[in-house]
């Protein structure tokens, strides 16, 4: 059997837990899933067996060719990285010859916690293209998924918590805790469900409002007029507009804090800025 490797950030989930996180996935006989990261398959053949069909990525060559070699008939394993996919990859499953069509897909897995962020940004990013997810019960660190549910004003309400939310709602589903994976981790975990939805509200401009985000919570104890400092827009026809200007426009006070904007709020500061010329 194939070892678990650190440097891929794996662990394994152990059996009397598969059943729990499977009740909380709650796959339906005529639903499609995309499993991200299915190890040595301990979620794979539970999806399977209730599920229409399952596309499994899987990083690890020799995990992918175990999980490959015993898969039930309904599961097509590729092994790539994820995180490289292209948007229009037909690598998703979503005209394999063997998979059938599918209107929308569910998906499912059990994210190495070095790279669980950069993987919700890949889903959102594949809805965005076009891709049609519904949503994705993920298992990941407990203090990501608090970051992911965090509401503004919060401790751990920051970078995380805005650009999911923005496209997505977010539902804790389970506390799990080290001894539920082998080799058992030093952090606790959390399932989480996320519900994929269109921008709301939509960012006139999407590039510009990620960047705002990213930079002004580089300063999120500062007030805003101080963090804005941190966040260099691309000019526009009109040259650099003065920050007190933006904040009138977006009908923000100045002097409060970048943590304590909602998501709104957030999309409002952006469509504030004079439009890239």
């Amino acid at each position: 059997m194939t070892q678990a490797r650190k440097r891929f950030g794996q662990n394994f989930l152990e059996p009397v837990w598969v059943e729990k996180v499977i009740r909380a996935i709650d796959p339906k006989p005529d639903e499609a899933f995309i499993e991200v990261g299915p190890g040595r398959g301990a979620l794979t053949g539970p999806l399977a067996a209730r599920a229409l069909s399952v596309v499994a990525y899987e990083i690890d060559r020799d995990l992918a060719a175990e999980l490959a070699s015993t898969a039930p008939s309904n599961v097509t394993v590729v092994q790539c990285d994820f995180l490289e996919l292209p948007t229009s990859d037909q690598r998703l499953g979503i005209h394999d010859q063997r998979l059938g069509t599918h209107d929308h897909f569910r998906v499912a897995g059990n994210l190495p916690y070095n790279v669980a962020s950069p993987i919700l940004f890949k889903l959102v990013e594949l809805y965005g293209a076009g891709i049609p997810l519904v949503d994705a019960t993920v298992m990941l660190q407990r203090e990501v998924a608090d970051r992911l549910i965090a509401g503004p004003g919060t401790r751990e309400y920051g970078v995380l918590s805005v650009l999911i939310q923005h496209s997505a709602t977010v539902e804790r589903m389970l506390n799990l805790p080290p001894g539920a994976f082998r080799p058992a981790p030093r952090v606790r975990s959390a399932l989480v469900r996320l519900r994929f939805h269109p921008p709301a509200p939509r960012a006139q401009d999407p590039a510009g409002f990620v960047a705002l985000v990213q930079a002004v919570f580089t300063r999120r104890r500062k007030t805003l007029l101080n963090a804005l400092l941190a966040y260099q827009p691309a000019p526009s026809k009109r040259g650099r507009t003065p920050f007190p200007e933006v904040l009138a426009r977006a009908g923000l006070d100045g002097t409060r804090r970048p943590e304590t904007l909602s998501v709104a709020e957030f999309v409002r500061l952006s469509d504030s800025y004079p439009r890239r010329a």
